[in-house]
């Protein structure tokens, strides 16, 4: 069995050098912290998350927009790739794109170290996914940025009573 490292919605729209203002993360420490977990992964499988928001009306309304194709959508530019394994999602839990789990099948993976983006939305949803389908999952904090810290702290307190680990 392997280990993955999930790299979640480390895109231009959110720490982009032209981020949306709605984001404010400590891009330039985020994007250095993700690199290293990357780095420190040689021999494991990177495989990075998109959002990729649907174009209907609505979000043609919100403040910020990542649609198919625009540059918003993109891995920010300082996000090291290591690997062809890119997964869309239109939701906060990348598990709900099946593809993902058959690629983790693939590869024998049946543990997972998550990073990026929220730790108050796609990091912990994406992480209670992963554990819901049989995974082990270590959230690894110092590589996840959060803007909702509330939110973030009620699901590690569920992530944890799960068996998730955080370092």
């Amino acid at each position: 069995m392997s280990k993955a490292v999930l790299v979640m919605d480390m895109q231009n729209i959110c720490v982009g050098d032209s981020h949306a203002k709605f984001f404010k993360y400590n891009n330039k420490e985020l994007i250095a912290a993700v690199n290293k977990v990357i780095k420190d992964n040689e021999g494991n499988s990177i495989i990075y998350i998109l959002t990729i928001m649907k174009d209907n009306l609505i979000n043609r309304l919100a403040p910020f927009k990542a649609f198919e194709g625009t540059e918003n959508a993109e891995l920010a530019n300082n996000i090291e790739v290591v690997s062809n394994y890119f997964f869309k999602k239109h939701k906060g839990d990348a598990f709900t794109n099946p593809k993902l789990k058959e690629k983790l099948d693939e590869l024998n993976v049946d543990e997972i170290e998550i990073v990026g983006v929220d730790g108050g939305g796609c990091v912990a949803l994406t992480a209670l996914g992963a554990i819901k389908a049989g995974y082990k999952v270590t959230i690894n904090t110092p590589a996840v940025g959060t803007m909702f810290h509330r939110r973030a702290s009620k699901y590690n307190e569920k992530l944890k009573k799960l068996g998730a680990k955080f370092i």
